[in-house]
């Protein structure tokens, strides 16, 4: 079949639909399924309506308010030419940002934008564990060279509180060993833990937990 009699077929079976970005999307995921590329992200790009797009509650990264309007003003003369990274969480029911935050809330908050662009966000879906989209998010965060202090002492704390260890949050996160030991005093997180005795090395609640059960299971034996 030549180009033009698919690209006639393709056309009138978007104009005979009701719903033309639908269309549209159905024939991205036909080609992205048939794409040696099919592995990356970036190959299924899709446009939702942004209000089923919904932020994270963990992203340490911030933008003055400077930034952010160099920001709409960048998507305002030359479009979106990023997608914003999602996961989708079944029981919200929605897309949840692992990054993107800023091009998210320019749709949302700019009438202007999100009429040109019908109401509809560009994203991409990856799929992840809730350690892992952390560490997505902060790896996008540090490629650019932003991230809040605070926000990532916090985030460390939620993630080594969910069981990853100190190794694991280095090489996820491409952080040293001390600047990962300066995050775990930052905000005096020991200081949550009651007849723990306090050690130079931050301990989350999940490895308290884990050490006191080894002690009773191996009385008078050192870890």
């Amino acid at each position: 079949m030549e180009k033009q009699e698919i690209l006639t077929l393709v056309t009138d079976w978007v104009n005979a639909s009701q719903d033309k970005m639908g269309a549209l999307d159905e024939i991205r995921k036909a080609l992205h399924e048939l794409s040696p590329n099919r592995a990356q992200p970036v190959d299924y790009i899709r446009w939702v309506p942004v209000e089923m797009v919904e932020p994270n509650d963990y992203n340490p990264n911030s933008v003055a308010r400077k930034e952010m309007g160099l920001l709409y003003n960048s998507i305002w003369q030359d479009g979106y030419t990023q997608p914003v990274v999602t996961i989708w969480d079944e029981s919200r029911g929605k897309y949840i940002i692992v990054d993107g935050f800023h091009r998210y809330f320019v749709c949302k908050n700019n009438a202007d934008v999100r009429e040109r662009n019908h109401g509809l966000l560009p994203i991409v879906v990856i799929e992840k564990s809730i350690n892992e989209r952390m560490a997505s998010t902060v790896r996008h965060n540090r490629a650019r060279g932003r991230h809040s202090v605070d926000g990532m002492s916090q985030l460390v704390f939620d993630l080594l509180d969910n069981g990853w260890k100190d190794e694991d949050i280095c090489n996820q996160l491409g952080l040293e060993a001390e600047e990962l030991l300066k995050l775990k005093h930052i905000t005096g997180f020991s200081k949550l833990f009651e007849n723990t005795e306090y050690k130079q090395a931050w301990e989350s609640r999940t490895q308290v937990l884990a050490k006191k059960k080894w002690m009773d299971e191996h009385p008078g034996e050192e870890i």
